[in-house]
């Protein structure tokens, strides 16, 4: 289980050879403040050879942090995913809907845990039983801030299916619920190609033999 570094206190297991303090911010305009904010920022920062870098300018798409959760049966050796349009996918060569594990993002004063139950519950209908913290990281620290946090839940999945989302975010999810060499295989044929996924799969691959002797 890793802790976001915005809260992790603990020191590193590999030394950090330089910190915040190490740059020195010049500048931060916002350049668009939609759904999400572009900033543009102006930095200088320490050089591993020692003395600082010329004036640095970079565009950072500022996000707010995010869960994502695997839903696994154990019962059933089943996976949840569920299925839905994503803009950024919209010029991809086969499609840009896509298969994904549950997501959602951290409203204020919420936990990674209680966002995990959330989306499970409004994107696809199913109530989680046990909650596994995976992994926390940056999808793409070199233009985003964006911090997830990664979990397995494992559930029930009898009766799990159909679409759903909140109208109110125009949210339009198909619930697919696969046994897991089936979803392996989806994955191994680059069906699955988004970050959680391809994460939280290897995790799955790994500890699937362990979480079902549990049974």
């Amino acid at each position: 289980m890793v802790d976001s570094p915005r809260e992790n206190e603990e020191a590193p297991a590999v030394d950090v050879s330089f910190t915040t303090a190490d740059v020195e911010l010049i500048e931060r305009r916002c350049l668009h403040q939609g759904f999400f904010r572009l900033e543009e920022v102006h930095l200088r920062h320490r050089l591993f050879e020692g003395g600082w870098s010329g004036e640095v300018v970079r565009e950072v798409h500022r996000r707010h942090d995010a869960v994502g959760v695997l839903l696994y049966d154990v019962e059933r050796d089943a996976v949840v995913l569920i299925e839905q349009f994503r803009a950024g996918a919209l010029d991809d060569r086969v499609s840009p809907w896509k298969l994904e594990v549950v997501a959602g993002l951290v409203k204020e004063g919420e936990s990674p845990a209680e966002v995990a139950r959330r989306e499970a519950l409004e994107e696809a209908g199913c109530r989680v039983d046990e909650l596994i913290e995976l992994f926390g990281y940056y999808p793409s620290p070199g233009a985003c801030d964006e911090w997830v946090t990664l979990f397995c839940a494992l559930v029930d999945s009898r009766g799990l299916g159909g679409v759903h989302g909140l109208d109110e975010e125009n949210e339009d999810i198909r619930v697919h619920v696969l046994p897991f060499l089936r979803a392996r295989d989806l994955l191994r044929g680059g069906r699955l190609d988004n970050a959680m996924c391809l994460i939280a799969f290897q995790w799955l691959e790994a500890e699937r033999a362990s979480l079902r002797a549990r049974r």
